[in-house]
């Protein structure tokens, strides 16, 4: 397959005009134009790795931690649909046992997928979070970080979780914990009330990894920088961002940006079950979520619980309402999840070798084509 008359991303993330090459499900340096090989006028328009979301709880009325294979092809489905074409979702705080049998349904999954975005990784965003941060997680399956019952998790999965997120000030052996398995996955702080210092040696232990920056963590002051002012400071830390236009403000999204640069920092959806559906009551995480417009709520204390915004359409929102630059989003919703997870040989950019997950966006950045592994969608 030959796409002439784009403007590709290229792997020193700017867009050049350039043709695109396809052989099988990889990307190719070059193809030998024939007859009967097919040929995609782009018509100018942007084209860029298909987006990986790294932190998502489900959509189209499905939820990952439904832990149903057929929860798991209505969102593979749909996130392919709308050009995101690798996920890692994330679990809720649930009982032990049934968080195993999620993540043991996910693995077997894996094996055999359905058509749809690729399945490549786990974020395990509980149980081991603080009561005092839980937002939208259910208080009742809180646990202290334990290292028996995280490689349990990781048994159950396969070796599918690639994050699991604690709180280090709830356990005095938080550090202990991160440099007994830091080697085996990777560890982020969320849902955490730690202030600067307990973030920093969490950090400094091996913690490489920060879940939706800013929201369930303590606020950043000028004498109280909490989690984000730790993050500032390690830069082996990735930091990921709610950019739906509800859980973080535009200029704070902003400075963001200028304090980490676009290295660090990793474009997530946080998307439930809501999303891709019409307004109503939910569940994630077996709480009730009220659903308006762009807004999910806990019906019983109105706390923010996820959101209802695709990837794609984060993206956007932080290039035409956020004033970042087209540039930087996709860095940060493509090859910096794919670095972040581990897979960047694989996926996150338009290189020879790597599966040929392509979208092609007009000049208004609405989706004109998706590639899925060479496969027109």
């Amino acid at each position: 397959m030959i796409i002439k008359n784009v403007k590709k991303y290229t792997e020193n993330c700017n867009f050049e005009d350039a043709e695109i090459y396809i052989e099988g499900e990889r990307f190719a340096g070059s193809i030998t134009e024939d007859a009967s090989e097919p040929v995609i006028d782009g018509e100018g328009a942007y084209a860029l790795p298909g987006l990986i979301d790294l932190h998502f709880h489900g959509c189209i009325g499905a939820d990952f931690c439904d832990g149903s294979r057929e929860a798991l092809e209505k969102i593979s489905a749909y996130e392919a649909s709308v050009g995101v074409t690798t996920i890692a979702p994330a679990t809720m705080t649930l009982p032990t046992a049934e968080l195993e049998q999620i993540l043991a349904n996910a693995a077997e999954y894996r094996k055999n997928p359905a058509p749809g975005a690729d399945i490549v990784g786990i974020n395990m965003e509980g149980p081991f979070i603080s009561p005092a941060k839980k937002g939208a997680q259910d208080e009742r399956n809180i646990i202290s970080c334990d290292v028996d019952i995280c490689r349990r998790f990781l048994k159950a999965s396969e070796g599918l979780v690639k994050f699991i997120g604690i709180a280090p000030e709830e356990s005095e052996d938080a550090v202990s914990f991160i440099k007994e398995v830091k080697d085996e996955v990777h560890v982020s702080l969320a849902h955490t009330n730690a202030d600067y210092d307990t973030a920093l040696a969490a950090f400094r232990a091996g913690a490489d990894h920060a879940v939706h920056l800013y929201n369930a963590m303590p606020p950043f002051t000028h004498r109280a920088p909490g989690v984000v002012g730790a993050v500032a400071d390690c830069d082996h830390v990735w930091a990921e961002l709610i950019c739906d236009g509800v859980h973080i403000h535009p200029a704070t999204v902003r400075a963001t940006f200028k304090m980490l640069g676009d290295d660090r920092i990793v474009l997530i959806s946080d998307s439930m079950r809501a999303t891709g559906m019409p307004d109503g009551v939910y569940t994630l995480g077996g709480l009730d979520v009220q659903v308006n417009g762009n807004r999910a709520t806990l019906v019983s204390d109105g706390a923010l619980a996820g959101s209802v915004t695709n990837l794609m359409d984060c993206m956007r929102t932080v290039v035409k309402k956020m004033d970042i630059s087209l540039e930087s989003a996709v860095k940060c919703a493509t090859i910096n999840p794919a670095r972040c997870l581990g897979i960047d040989k694989e996926y996150g950019s338009i290189t020879a070798g790597k599966y040929a997950d392509l979208v092609l966006l007009d000049q208004d950045l609405n989706i004109k084509q998706i590639i899925k592994k060479g496969a027109l969608l």
